[in-house]
């Protein structure tokens, strides 16, 4: 936080100033929603999140046409443009959870995404991938991460999967939701899928990307030249107690689901 002491024609000149910038700001947001989303994920193999081991850090573009696009292969796939156009009642998730985190101006709105889940299916075992999208303020569903071919055995709960995401740009600040699909594999057969009608865990996530997630620098202005010190002195004072505040109300969000099914 700085504090500057200025005259009242500087003070206009300043409010001025601060206002232009805000606006350009605002201005080079809307160009960045324009362009291209980029995030950067680690993907990590089944043991939770206290013994899990990283398998892939990836870092993935996506450009503004996809953006307006895509939509979930699970619609694709109802429209006839996969072999499978309905989910397989072979395999089901068990369990999805998410943590968020990363929120470095403490606005409630994060960055980051821990997502974990955990699929099972009447067979032995099956190899699989699965595909994560983002909606946000309920538009289409865009593809944020893909994961590695994994194998699923039964309705074991030793083989979950997790992806942790960075929003590095291209996400509004708002909420989000998530929906997961899995695939076969060996033929690209789509599977099962879960999202936020099937649970409120992954529905109305706050988020932004990290651009946004950025604290801005505070400027404490006193004008010199006019009266009432004493009153000056109050406000500063003031505002020095509300930047400690936020500081230390840094908020928190966890958001876990196990969706019953049978176990062998």
């Amino acid at each position: 936080m700085k504090t500057q002491y200025l005259p009242g024609a500087r003070l206009s000149a300043l409010i001025l100033s601060l206002t232009l910038a805000t606006a350009m700001c605002a201005l080079q947001t809307a160009k960045a929603d324009d362009g291209e989303r980029v995030v950067e994920s680690t993907h990590y193999s089944s043991g939770g999140r206290d013994a899990r081991q990283a398998i892939r850090t990836s870092r993935d573009s996506f450009a503004a046409t996809e953006a307006v696009d895509k939509t979930a292969r699970r619609a694709a796939a109802k429209s006839g443009q996969q072999s499978s156009q309905s989910p397989n009642q072979d395999f089901w998730f068990y369990s999805a959870d998410i943590i968020l985190f990363g929120d470095e101006d403490f606005d409630g709105f994060y960055s980051g995404i821990d997502l974990l889940f955990d699929a099972d299916t009447v067979f032995s075992e099956a190899d699989v991938y699965a595909v994560a999208y983002l909606s946000f303020e309920g538009g289409p569903w865009e593809e944020y991460a893909v994961t590695e071919t994994f194998t699923i055995f039964g309705a074991s709960d030793g083989d979950d999967y997790s992806i942790v995401t960075d929003l590095v740009s291209g996400y509004p600040t708002g909420n989000y939701d998530v929906l997961i699909e899995l695939f076969d594999a060996f033929n690209d057969d789509f599977l099962a899928f879960i999202g936020p009608d099937d649970t409120s865990e992954l529905s109305f996530l706050p988020l932004e990307d990290i651009g946004r997630d950025t604290p801005a620098e505070t400027v404490v202005v006193i004008n010199s030249e006019s009266g009432g010190g004493s009153t000056g002195l109050i406000g500063l004072f003031g505002l020095l107690l509300l930047v400690l505040l936020s500081r230390r109300l840094r908020p928190t969000s966890s958001r876990r689901v196990a969706l019953p099914a049978p176990r062998a």
